[in-house]
């Protein structure tokens, strides 16, 4: 029996793969929405838009700003393993860059940590960091 006040939180996986839907969707609002306000991501430093971002803006202008004005994303793949340290995500795509059309396979895995039903960190690991910044600057150059 309920007494109406019951609510259902979700677990912190079901966070993080709807964080995931949303990105695979390009759904800012829905990224947003699984975020804290003060969000910390950080990012391999080797990349355009590397370093320690702080805030659901800053990662929207700065992280997936620089990624989509370079490149169209798409997600292909997204695996989320919940442990006790926290969730664990893996991500499988490509980037295609808008100047060149050239193609890069991106495969990333995501430490986050989720609290209040929001994701409160997430800590980048990029298979290919140095390969990675070499696209972005072939994509800003627009050469190949």
């Amino acid at each position: 029996m309920s007494n109406g006040t019951e609510t259902t939180t979700e677990r912190p996986a079901e966070i993080v793969r709807g964080l995931y839907a949303a990105l695979s969707t390009g759904d800012v609002p829905g990224v947003l929405a699984r975020l804290a306000p003060d969000v910390i991501v950080d990012e391999p430093r080797l990349l355009p838009y590397g370093g320690v971002h702080r805030g659901r803006e800053a990662f929207v202008q700065s992280v997936l700003g620089a990624m989509t004005g370079h490149a169209d994303v798409a997600i292909t793949g997204a695996e989320v393993f919940e442990g006790p340290a926290g969730v664990v995500g893996t991500l499988t795509g490509a980037l295609t860059a808008h100047t060149t059309g050239e193609e890069f396979p991106l495969t990333m895995v995501e430490i986050h940590q989720v609290e209040g039903g929001a994701v409160r960190t997430i800590d980048v690991y990029i298979k290919n960091p140095d390969e990675l910044a070499a696209f972005y600057a072939r994509a800003e150059a627009g050469s190949r």
